[in-house]
């Protein structure tokens, strides 16, 4: 087996760090096409267990699953001015087909509201059909720059959400529930805690009234824009003329909503806890929770070995996702380094000494006590491991929570610290601001750090400052960070 080559440690270069654990974890690779990426199996199987998850939500609380045209009509996506002014740059257009100029130019998704809405025209006639709850998964395409596997790619999945409501307030109560999911499914299932709340005006998606997001803070103590949710307002019934007819009779435009998530999630996950030797996932998204390893040095020894460990494996089917790695081509050794690149939660190693001792040893991914490796009696095993991913998914949580705090900053109203947090080790810095673009633009040119929320009241501060960093009165709080 050829050697291999260590991960460059984040404290000397984070972004090469991040490359080398998509890489070692066989997550991702290049394509052909610049600025695209290959899904590899272990990725995509993440992402299959943030999407089924997921699902389960927008299905629980009424949503329904649909799937809309790829291509969109130039000429549909005029319809909403600010909507096509947000995203002209990024679009990528089709001119010809079947070898043919096109009549009218294709604009590939780049969202989806400007071909779902004259088709939500259609099905919309009056009060009793909505209010109408749609999602899609699906691909879309952006045409970026700079990118960077999961966090920025040409192509990318995701998920999003398009519903139409009876009143403003149904709108903005669906806002509200997204965020909420989207915050729940963060801290519960990724152990990555966002801060949420809402965008300054001049940041909002484009076409919208307001723009929802969660920011996770990633082991850099930079920003991570997790997931957004936008009440869109009557914008684009208006522009594509989607109206109901009221109970009494008359005639009113919808109120909408768009919201969604990608397959930037993923390289959330990498970067919110993953360590100098890879790849370190959440028990519940984890694609193997627990792997086996038998060990053997004589046919005899293998025979009896692999007994006990299909014994286990029994014992923890349907409990766990278990894997069992008795491959003849690999070493314990490489068995191992393969399965820790890959973030597997568990590994269970089990040879001959073990069975003399009717035992199994344990060895945690992570561990916040550095104590990883737990011999268990073999009659305990299929009971305790279930629980020690359990533990693991509550420490990485805590562990993830902790860092966002110990890295957040209230209060600030000096401008000269401001900018040595921001350049020195980075977080959440908590200020109170005057509300013009102008001050954020300033900071944005001199920091590069960005206004991320006006943050909720589950994150706001008791009281902020009543001046600005630019000196200027507050009006409210907000939170600065570097993003990606």
């Amino acid at each position: 087996m050829a050697e291999e080559k260590a991960l460059i440690p984040r404290s000397e270069d984070f972004s090469a760090w991040y490359n080398g654990v998509v890489q070692r974890g066989e997550l991702a690779g290049y394509s052909p096409v610049r600025g695209c990426m290959v899904i590899r199996p272990h990725g995509y199987a993440i992402w299959e267990l943030l999407q089924s998850a997921l699902d389960a939500r927008f299905k629980e609380t009424g949503h329904q699953n649909a799937y809309f045209p790829l291509f969109i009509p130039e000429s549909f996506l005029k319809k909403e001015a600010e909507h096509v002014e947000g995203f002209a740059p990024e679009t990528a257009v089709v001119t010809h087909g079947g070898g043919k100029k096109l009549e009218e130019p294709l604009v590939v998704r780049p969202t989806s509201e400007a071909i779902i809405w004259p088709i939500m025209a259609d099905w919309i006639q009056s009060y009793r059909d909505l209010p109408l709850l749609i999602n899609q998964w699906a691909n879309v395409v952006r045409w970026e720059m700079r990118t960077r596997p999961f966090l920025r790619t040409l192509e990318f999945l995701w998920q999003e959400g398009h519903t139409a409501h009876a009143t403003e307030e149904e709108a903005e109560a669906e806002t509200l529930l997204i965020l909420g999911i989207y915050r729940s499914f963060m801290e519960g299932w990724m152990a990555m805690p966002p801060v949420t709340g809402v965008k300054a005006e001049w940041d909002k998606f484009a076409g919208a009234v307001r723009t929802y997001a969660c920011e996770a803070m990633m082991q850099d103590n930079w920003a991570l824009q997790a997931g957004t949710t936008h009440n869109l307002g009557q914008n684009f019934a208006r522009a594509f003329d989607v109206k109901y007819q009221t109970e009494a009779g008359a005639h009113e435009y919808v109120w909408s909503t768009s919201w969604g998530v990608s397959t930037r999630l993923v390289g959330g996950l990498v970067m919110s806890h993953s360590d100098d030797v890879g790849l370190v996932l959440p028990p519940k998204l984890a694609p193997i929770q627990v792997v086996v390893v038998p060990i053997w040095s004589s046919d005899e020894q293998r025979a009896q070995v692999l007994e006990a460990v299909h014994r286990l494996e029994q014992r923890l089917a349907g409990r766990v996702r278990i894997k069992v790695d008795d491959r003849d081509t690999l070493n314990p050794g490489a068995k191992y380094y393969e399965w820790e690149g890959k973030g597997v939660p568990i590994r269970v190693e089990v040879g001959p000494k073990d069975i003399a001792k009717q035992q199994v040893m344990a060895v945690r991914r992570f561990t916040r006590d550095g104590r990883r490796k737990i011999a268990l009696p073999e009659g305990e095993a299929a009971a305790r491991l279930p629980e020690m991913l359990e533990e693991m998914q509550g420490e990485l949580l805590e562990t993830a929570v902790r860092r966002r705090e110990e890295n957040s900053y209230r209060g600030i109203t000096d401008y000269e610290e401001f900018k040595r947090i921001i350049a020195g080790p980075g977080g959440f810095i908590y200020t109170g601001y005057c509300g013009a673009e102008s001050c954020e633009t300033r900071v944005k040119d001199e920091t590069k750090a960005t206004i991320r929320v006006i943050p909720d009241e589950d994150f706001r501060s008791d009281s902020f400052p009543a001046t600005c960093v630019c000196g200027g009165k507050a009006s409210h709080e907000v939170v600065w960070a570097r993003a990606y």
